[in-house]
């Protein structure tokens, strides 16, 4: 069974950093496509970056790139979220999703169709 569980959030200043850990099992993380989304009240979920299988290659959302990296650690199966410089606009849950290769050829764009997403954390970024 796959499960993907995402942590780390809390409240913190605009300005300020978090990081989010998304801890994966049931399969091995390196051979799936790894997005992180969110989802702010009264908005559609949106992809913000992810981590292709393929080539390692990455990709940001306009609105984080600069501030966000996402990374893997192939010896813990876990992916993480680094956020900084964070904004209110940021306040979202944050989810952990991962999609298999042979669906996407191993590319982690587009962000759309992912199979397994896990538990969110909540990003609450005061003013």
């Amino acid at each position: 069974e796959v499960q993907l569980q995402a942590s780390g959030g809390g409240l913190v200043q605009a300005g300020g950093a978090l990081r989010l850990s998304c801890a994966v099992s049931g399969i091995t993380s390196d051979d799936y496509a790894i997005g992180w989304f969110r989802q702010a009240p009264g908005k559609e979920r949106e992809g913000v970056a992810c981590s292709s299988a393929s080539d390692g290659s990455t990709y940001y959302a306009d609105s984080v790139k600069g501030r966000f990296t996402i990374s893997r650690d192939s010896d813990k199966n876990m992916v993480y979220l680094q956020m900084n410089n964070l904004n209110t606009e940021d306040t979202a849950v944050y989810y952990c999703a991962a999609d298999p290769p042979w669906e996407r050829t191993g590319f982690c764009t587009p962000m759309s169709g992912y199979d397994y997403f896990g538990r969110g954390t909540q990003v609450t970024v005061s003013s």
